[in-house]
């Protein structure tokens, strides 16, 4: 750590510690920090804003921290159930490097790059691909992790490769596509949690490409608009106005976006299940299995939209998004979570998994 003063001497009330390339606090609030807005803290933040400054910080966290590191973006797909013992790292890291080619553009983007920015920069750059993926919340180095996806679109689709931090090699990796493992809300990332740190993802977008209309609602969007020859842009703009109506802005009502993935069965399974529940909706997959919808189950199971207890909730446009009505604990919202999946379970005999990360006392589960 450069310069004679130590981090664990400032007091809780000492400006952080800039020491070129992040900054320090100790015994951070991280309710600015996660959109669920619980309250929440931890032992150590550090706000990165050079990726080359990791390994000095990872080494810092080792030393005095006991070596638990959790890296947010936006904290978008988190849910605090406790304090965080470890040090927070927040990537703040920023710029875009662009390789121009005859039909498509390479680029490198920085893990802090908010995502939607990032989208609507290349749509008025005239790439097409993203479009579908507007106005998701978190940052770029986020997306490789979850996979993200909206309105039959999956990132995956358009990564090249990202560039990671292996903490157990302690090197600088690139990881190919192949090598990435993508699946559904998921990513090697996910397998190997806390061990690849993704400074940068890069892309290659299309200057022209078919556009992704099949998904529910987005022609009926289109010819709302009045646009019977859409471009990129028209599709971005439709896509916007129905996420809009269908889920609630975190910043209005506190929420990590959806709270449970859709369920896979195979083809056995489902279609036993679509007999006694005939009102089930289920879409066939290329791999036979079919997926169900999670926001169906939960409501059938008897959780419709907008029920409460207390400040924690169900959202009243979408049954798959907990949010916190004010001051919510992450406990009591992760207690909500865990009796929908019961239920869930016992009505159905079907698991339901979390999109979000739950972080309590004991790390990440």
């Amino acid at each position: 750590m450069p310069g004679s003063k130590r981090p664990g001497a400032l007091n809780m009330q000492a400006r952080p510690l800039d020491t070129s390339g992040y900054t320090l606090s100790l015994d951070a609030n991280l309710s600015p920090h996660n959109s669920l807005r619980v309250t929440a803290r931890a032992s150590l933040l550090a706000r990165l804003h050079d990726a080359t400054k990791l390994p000095e910080l990872l080494g810092h966290a080792a030393t005095q921290h006991g070596g638990d590191v959790l890296v947010l973006g936006e904290g978008s797909n988190v849910l605090f159930t406790a304090d965080y013992t470890g040090m927070v790292v927040l990537m703040a890291t920023r710029g875009v490097w662009v390789e121009e080619q005859d039909n498509q553009v390479s680029m490198a983007v920085a893990a802090g790059e908010r995502w939607d920015d990032f989208v609507r920069w290349t749509l008025t750059q005239g790439f097409s691909g993203l479009e579908n993926l507007i106005l998701i919340p978190g940052t770029v180095g986020a997306a490789p992790i979850q996979n993200i996806g909206a309105y039959g679109v999956e990132v995956a689709e358009f990564i090249d490769s990202v560039e990671t931090f292996d903490t157990c090699k302690q090197a600088v990796t690139i990881l190919d596509k192949t090598a990435c493992a993508f699946g559904y809300r998921d990513s090697v990332f996910k397998h190997v949690p806390g061990r690849y740190i993704v400074t940068a993802v890069r892309f290659t977008l299309p200057r022209q490409q078919s556009l992704h209309l099949e998904y529910a609602g987005i022609r009926q969007e289109l010819k709302r608009m009045g646009v019977s020859r859409p471009a990129a842009f028209h599709v971005a703009q439709a896509i916007g106005q129905l996420r809009t109506r269908k889920l609630p802005n975190p910043a209005h009502i506190a929420n990590a976006g959806s709270f449970f993935k859709n369920p896979f069965l195979n083809a056995e399974q489902a279609l036993a299940l679509k007999k006694t529940h005939p009102d089930l909706p289920m879409w066939s997959q290329a791999d036979g299995r079919y997926k169900l919808s999670a926001a169906w189950l939960v409501e059938a199971a008897g959780f419709n939209k907008g029920y409460r207890e207390g400040d924690a909730g169900i959202s009243r446009r979408h049954a798959l998004v907990l949010v916190n009505h004010g001051k919510a604990s992450g406990a009591a919202i992760w207690a909500l979570g865990q009796r929908v999946m019961e239920e869930v379970y016992k009505t159905f005999g079907i698991h339901l998994s979390t999109e979000p990360q739950v972080i309590g006392n004991r790390g990440v589960s």
